[in-house]
């Protein structure tokens, strides 16, 4: 290879200290010393070799050798009218020698409109700006292959790039800073798919911090911390479902949820076989829809995922982040749609990961009183600082486009709404008005609400909201925060507070199982019997039933059957579905032994027929959020601990429900009914199949004119013991 020689008799002057603090990697724009910068008629070149012996520039196929100035930088000159496509040939004492593309030569790959919708909190694609992500520069030399690397970091006096390409060291791979942005941006040609790496970031006291990257899409298995370059492959098979997704209103369709705890479920499995075991199974259940725990990456596995840190990163745990898009398509394919808990109400402290991410209170309110949260030990996002809110709102975008994620249920929406939330005194700051609304995490939700929806026809954005907030699932148009659903967590509280009453005391507390229908239409409304109610002590669902075993199993069956006809959609946390006796815990599988036993094999089943009837017939779901889609026959049978009542369709098909909370059968109870005929018992929960005792109607009853309940028919039905029957006319 030919050498070129220099053309010029001196290079441009470098102040001293300028060289120090760049290759020190502690410069705030190391790209304007470094790499190609006109001189005269041509280019000086600068590259960064510690301990190099003797350092070359190759241009053109020859050999621009440079003079070392200190400190590790070396320069050269270039006479070229157009910027050389260079690569930089370093040889060291032990006899190595290593020809290397320069970062320093390329352009930043972050773009100015990118950088203006960041700072103004509008960037939807945030996830494709900031991160780190394969990319290839197109030179005379050919294609230069890499990751470029962005982040934000406003406070930081430099940041530099660290992993395992660099031995851990970034002073050759320090990164330059977007004008006023706050971004910080390299690319580093050879990094490929698979590497693993931090931030380093110099602090405004000037010490250096080491941070994973808040936007990676791939971490590694906890404990371990460091995130990954990942490049998906994925080939998505789902455009069926999607497609059908976007004509989908979701008001008036059914929806049974099924929600799981992924490592805990069946242990040992990944997102792959996952997929395997758990399809055939909800599938058999008649599930319409799974619920997964939070899947984003968390450090603390009891944590079960609601203390993240990683909120692009879906869980290393069980694969990487195409394993868990396969378990997704998969899904889809079987006809499942998929939900998936978010967290953006709070997040760890934890030293490595967005806590003081720049030495300096960022991604949380610096003030306590709005930036830590007292009960978790967590810290609060600062909704109200536009780059902040950008990265949750594109999160959520995040999850249901590159996953394709059918819903989100947005975890502890309470702790967001009031400033006073779990605050004692005066440990809280009013809003400029003086009240306790979060007017920026109100307009947060507003926001992330209304472009899940724009972006993504027939999504569900679902609230886990606990108080009598109003307008929690109103548009937000109207001023609401525009969710989809909302848990009902009134009900969820009346009814097991009623059913875990023994029988002979129930008839003094027949508000609690009925108060629900007094603002049933208030929201948009999820049932849950969620994760939260079966651990901390409180015992799983069958433990809260009264009596001895076989009582507790048919009270739970009742309880169940009321559950599926009350208007509102479902949600059952796993194992209460074949009635676990045992609390949850995520360090051990569920009780899976148990199907060998009748009775709960028996619960199982009629879960499975309850679903599979709940979406043939729209009488129990289409006018969920209709006050035409119920009546009551009878709601005020506390004597007897009886609730009747009908759910209608749109057509005004008829289906009645009768419910009883007594430890005894009543036979040739009448029953008000608005129409003549045969009504077909569709479902009864003490059928022996179940594990009842098999008090029932042979299948159906025949109506008398005879006024009953007000209604000018009725007929006399059985009504067993702990148990609900269905009738259906036919």
């Amino acid at each position: 290879m030919a050498i070129r020689k220099k053309s010029v008799d001196t290079l441009p002057e470098v102040a001293s200290d300028f060289v120090w603090a760049v290759s020190s990697g502690s410069h705030h724009e190391p790209h304007s010393l470094l790499g190609a910068h006109p001189h005269e008629k041509g280019w000086v070149i600068r590259a960064l070799r510690p301990m190099a012996k003797s350092v070359s520039a190759v241009v053109d196929g020859e050999k621009v050798e440079l003079s070392h100035l200190e400190n590790g930088l070396w320069q050269g000159y270039v006479a070229s009218k157009k910027v050389p496509d260079y690569r930089i040939t370093t040889a060291y004492q032990d006899g190595s020698v290593w020809t290397t593309d320069d970062p320093y030569r390329h352009l930043p790959t972050i773009g100015d409109l990118d950088l203006h919708l960041i700072s103004e909190g509008r960037h939807e694609d945030l996830w494709n700006a900031l991160g780190s992500h394969i990319h290839s520069v197109k030179g005379d030399l050919g294609l230069s292959h890499g990751t470029r690397f962005a982040v934000w970091a406003p406070n930081a006096q430099a940041v530099r790039v660290v992993g395992e390409f660099n031995s851990w060291n970034g002073i050759a791979h320090s990164m330059r800073v977007m004008g006023s942005s706050g971004v910080w941006e390299i690319f580093i040609p050879g990094v490929g798919a698979g590497t693993k790496y931090k931030y380093e970031i110099l602090t405004r006291d000037g010490n250096w911090i080491t941070k994973i990257d808040p936007l990676a899409q791939h971490t590694e298995v906890p404990p371990s911390t460091a995130s990954i370059v990942t490049e998906s492959t994925h080939k998505w098979n789902d455009k069926t479902w999607l497609d059908a997704r976007t004509k989908r209103d979701a008001l008036k369709a059914p929806m049974s949820i099924y929600e799981l705890h992924a490592g805990s479920w069946r242990q040992g499995l990944d997102y792959r076989s996952m997929a395997d075991e758990l399809i055939p199974y909800v599938l058999e259940l008649g599930f319409t829809h799974v619920e997964f725990m939070p899947l984003a990456e968390h450090p603390y596995a009891p944590s079960w995922g609601y203390q993240v840190t990683g909120y692009y990163a879906p869980t290393s745990r069980f694969g990487s982040p195409d394993d868990l898009k396969y378990l997704i398509d998969r899904l889809h394919q079987a006809g499942i749609g998929v939900i998936l808990d978010w967290v953006p109400a709070h997040f760890p402290k934890d030293e490595w990961a967005l806590a003081r991410f720049d030495g300096q209170p960022l991604y949380e309110h610096a003030d306590p009183r709005r930036g830590e949260h007292p009960d978790w030990g967590t810290l609060i996002f600062d909704f109200g600082r536009n780059e902040v809110k950008n990265f949750l709102v594109a999160n959520a975008l995040y999850w249901l486009e590159e996953f394709h994620i059918d819903g989100l249920r947005v975890d502890a929406v309470a702790s967001m709404l009031y400033l006073d939330y779990s605050r004692e005194g005066n440990n809280w700051l009013p809003n400029q008005y003086g009240g306790r609304e979060n007017l920026d995490a109100i307009a947060f939700m507003q926001e992330v609400n209304a472009t899940a929806y724009r972006r993504n026809p027939g999504i569900m954005m679902i609230a886990e909201e606990s108080t009598s907030w109003g307008g929690v699932s109103a548009p937000t148009d109207g001023g609401g925060l525009g969710f989809g659903f909302k848990w009902n967590m009134g009900w969820m509280h009346d009814s097991l507070e009623y059913i875990q009453r023994d029988p002979a005391w129930r008839k003094y507390h027949h508000g609690e199982i009925t108060f629900s229908m007094l603002y049933a239409y208030d929201e948009k409304f999820v049932l849950p019997i969620s994760h939260d109610e079966v651990v901390h002590g409180k015992g799983s669902l069958l433990a809260k039933m009264p009596g001895d075993h076989w009582q507790k199993l048919a009270n739970m069956r009742a309880y169940l059957a009321f559950m599926w006809t009350h208007p509102g959609k479902k949600l059952l946390f796993m194992g209460q579905e074949f009635a676990q006796p045992s609390e949850w815990s995520e360090s051990r599988d569920l009780d899976w032994w148990l199907l060998d036993h009748h009775p709960h094999r028996g619960m199982q089943q009629l879960v499975s027929d309850m679903n599979k009837l709940y979406v043939e017939n729209p009488s129990l779901w289409e006018l969920d959020h209709d006050h035409a889609g119920f009546q009551w026959i009878d709601g005020g049978n506390a004597d007897q601990n009886i609730l009747s009542f009908l759910r209608f369709d749109a057509s005004g098909n008829p289906i009645a429900v009768v419910v009883n909370f007594a430890g005894h059968p009543y036979h040739n109870f009448r029953l008000g009914l608005p129409k003549p005929g045969l009504w077909q018992e569709i479902l009864n929960t003490d059928a022996e199949v179940y594990g009842g005792s098999g008090v029932g109607n042979f299948g159906g009853v025949q109506t008398q004119e005879q006024q009953s309940h007000g209604r000018p028919y009725s007929a006399e039905i059985n009504v067993p013991p702990l148990g609900s029957v269905w009738l259906k006319l036919c």
